[in-house]
């Protein structure tokens, strides 16, 4: 599909715009993983829990936007 076609299907909201990407070769620049280990009171976990299931996410997503949230102020 020529890039015009495929900004076109884009715009009209067509669905099947996906049936034409590879998406296994698709790189999130700059959002690589790595491992870090931090060790957190009792308390603070049950009430990142609590947080977690009340909005319906991991404990691990709601630490990340926190994070995200506080570094990009």
């Amino acid at each position: 599909m020529k890039a015009n076609k495929f900004d076109e299907a884009f715009d009209e909201n067509q669905n099947d715009i996906l049936d034409h990407l590879d998406l296994s070769k698709a790189k999130r620049p700059l959002q690589t993983q790595r491992r870090v280990n931090v060790d957190f009171p009792s308390w603070m976990i049950d009430s990142l829990d609590r947080e977690a299931s009340r909005i319906g996410v991991t404990r691990q997503s709601i630490i990340k936007v926190w994070l995200a949230e506080r570094l990009e102020s």
